[in-house]
């Protein structure tokens, strides 16, 4: 199963380089765009994205209206405060939870959301943090959840406990436990699944939190977590849900979310207070829900599939390749396609063919390893799978 921190142990030492190649999407559009481009004049080159919604690759590409409602927002003064309080009532509303507010990205949602649940309202204990002195300071975690970005909830200096089992779990709840964790990417490995892990916390009244960041689609996860009972949800803003990418999303009960504001800019002298998410990144975020809840997602699935496909059958025309389209069980939920061959009978291994693809022209981003290479569909733009099959399949041969 393919990881976010796998796939960036795979790609460290293959620099992203880029291109356009005449004919393709990639430079269809940018020779319809009128005006300076950016890019070329700082000499950064764009590359089809053929991998994911993964942060070093700038994660997806904001639809028109989200735009819109950014470039809008650009051009009015509106107060802060009040512009997060009525959006985050909106979101509330769309995805049936208590409340709800804009981060800057997951990551400051999980920090956000674990200094709400240490502070409170608390004023004093606010500008105190990350120093716990008079708070709880110690969250319980499944071993087997600890994940490369639990550091964001260790930012507010609480200490975490390792369990494995629900009698570990209970063992470890103590007066000085303030949270419970839960990486829902994980939610297959560890002993304690989610449902079970919600009720544990009721039941010793230590709230949970659920870091769902790449977990949508599907689009009823919005909603699955905080009704399933955890007190605390974040999702990433800039992946599946295709809005700023340097924001996030953090649901919830209403008095976490309350205090996690407390923590928040534009409150100053605050942990969160380098967390800033301006107001067009709030307007973004918004639309961008507002458009992902509202779209055909069993169209959207088959546009998916038929790219999946139509990259498989490219890449099982050279000999001796094997191809299969699969859908990962939690983060990431929608077609790839995994590719593997003999590396010393083809000649080529799978660094080999990432190098080639992402060196050629039109770039291209995969995710290799050393036994295989999956292609990810749902980040391209309509028509680039076309030239990522014919460049694999050339890869594959040796030919680019």
């Amino acid at each position: 199963m393919w990881s976010r921190r796998r796939f960036f142990e795979s790609i460290a030492a293959l620099p992203l380089v880029g291109g356009f190649m005449e004919g393709s999407p990639v430079a269809a559009e940018a020779a319809a765009r009128p005006g300076r481009d950016y890019f070329r004049d700082l000499g950064v080159r764009p590359f089809i994205n053929a991998a994911g919604t993964y942060t070093d690759m700038t994660a997806s590409l904001m639809p028109s209206d989200v735009m819109d409602a950014i470039n809008y927002a650009s051009k009015h003064y509106v107060m802060l405060t009040e512009l997060h309080d009525k959006v985050g009532e909106r979101i509330a509303s769309l995805v049936h939870a208590e409340a709800a507010m804009v981060t800057a990205g997951a990551a400051s949602a999980l920090t956000l959301g674990t200094a709400g649940v240490l502070t409170g309202t608390d004023e004093q204990k606010i500008v105190n943090l990350p120093n716990l002195a008079g708070m709880k300071s110690e969250v319980i975690i499944q071993k087997c959840h600890r994940f490369g970005y639990d550091h964001a909830v260790r930012n507010c200096g609480v200490r975490l406990v390792e369990v494995e089992t629900r009698e570990d779990l209970e063992r470890a709840v103590s007066p000085n436990t303030a949270m419970m964790l839960f990486y829902n990417n994980n939610n297959s490995e560890g002993q304690i699944r989610d449902e079970e892990f919600t009720q544990l916390g009721k039941k010793h009244g230590i709230p949970t939190f659920n870091d769902a960041a790449a977990d949508v689609p599907p689009v009823d996860n919005l909603w699955k977590y905080t009704k399933m009972g955890f007190d605390l949800v974040t999702f990433s803003g800039g992946k599946g849900i295709r809005g700023p990418q340097s924001a996030g999303l953090l649901l919830g009960r209403k008095d976490l979310i309350a205090a996690a504001r407390l923590n928040a800019p534009p409150n100053g002298n605050t942990i969160g207070r380098g967390m800033k998410v301006n107001k067009e990144e709030i307007l973004g975020m918004l639309v961008a829900l507002e458009l992902y809840v509202e779209k055909d997602h069993e169209k959207e699935k088959r546009e998916f599939e038929k790219r999946a496909d139509a990259i498989r059958k490219s890449a099982v025309s050279v000999p001796g390749v094997t191809a299969e389209v699969f859908v990962p069980e939690v983060a990431n939920h929608v077609p790839h396609v995994r590719i593997s061959w003999n590396a010393q009978a083809l000649g080529v291994t799978p660094p080999d063919v990432g190098r080639a693809l992402r060196d050629g022209d039109p770039s291209i981003g995969i995710r290799p390893s050393r036994e295989d290479i999956v292609v990810g569909v749902w980040m391209m733009r309509p028509g680039e799978e076309r030239v990522v099959a014919r460049r694999l399949r050339e890869a594959l041969e040796k030919k680019g």
